[in-house]
């Protein structure tokens, strides 16, 4: 049975979707554990905007609609057997993976949403509102939108700082290691030089296609590497609900 989602409009209409989403998946679901930190994420957006946090909220608002349906969209792919592309992959082809602990799905989902997604979606909202990324206040806002994934990925780290507390230093080494790997910020910064790269090729397709290639390739690589199965003694892979 698949679970086809229409797409959002708006971003409280992209909550209401995840919130639809956390509620039938198992939460031991890899993609559960992605969907949980990034509702966190789309809710602060919504309050960012309503607040006049913000310098051009229709811009925002439309940059989280779209890059939100991308995700719904690879969910309907998941749900009906279809390809989900190469930067969601690992994430789908992990998902059931009980020595996958919650930390390592949500930040893979997180790499590929981010350093695949997003660019992406910035330079197609910018195409729609007949700006650029270059132009005031795009940019501003994105780094707005970036310090709320930031803080989601702080409050992860913090939850698996405390369910791993118990586990003694050296067999817990390995699990740190592979987690303190992925940083958000960084991914940001490596996002905002795609988006730019893609911007400048947009109408130069074998360019656009080559950049977004090697983009991909990246994405799905990180997101390889962050799904590795870690098992832990004395561990609790299988509490996934953060």
């Amino acid at each position: 049975m698949t679970h086809a989602l229409a797409r959002a409009r708006s971003v409280d209409e992209v909550v209401e979707r995840m919130r639809a989403i956390e509620e039938r998946l198992d939460p031991r679901d890899g993609v559960a554990c992605f969907n949980r930190m990034h509702l966190r994420v789309a809710a602060l957006v919504g309050r960012r905007i309503a607040a006049g946090d913000v310098q051009d909220p229709a811009f925002v608002e439309r940059l989280g609609v779209l890059l939100a349906n991308q995700y719904f969209d690879v969910l309907d792919a998941a749900d009906e057997g279809r390809p989900v592309g190469e930067a969601w992959q690992p994430l789908v082809d992990a998902r059931d993976l009980r020595e996958v602990w919650p930390v390592q799905f949500a930040f893979a989902g997180t790499n590929a949403h981010l350093c695949h997604d997003l660019p992406l979606a910035v330079v197609e909202t910018c195409i729609e509102r007949r700006t650029t990324p270059d132009t005031p206040p795009v940019h501003a806002d994105y780094l707005v939108v970036g310090e709320l994934l930031v803080q989601a990925e702080e409050e992860e780290r913090a939850a698996f700082e405390t369910r791993i507390a118990g586990v003694a230093a050296e067999a817990a080494g390995p699990l740190r290691y592979l987690v303190a790997g992925f940083s958000t910020a960084r991914a940001r910064e490596a996002a905002w030089s795609a988006t730019l790269s893609l911007w400048h090729q947009r109408n130069i397709r074998p360019l656009f296609d080559a950049t977004l290639a090697a983009v991909t390739a990246g994405t799905a690589l990180a997101g390889r590497l962050l799904v590795t199965p870690v098992p832990v003694p004395g561990g609790r892979p299988d509490d996934r609900r953060g």
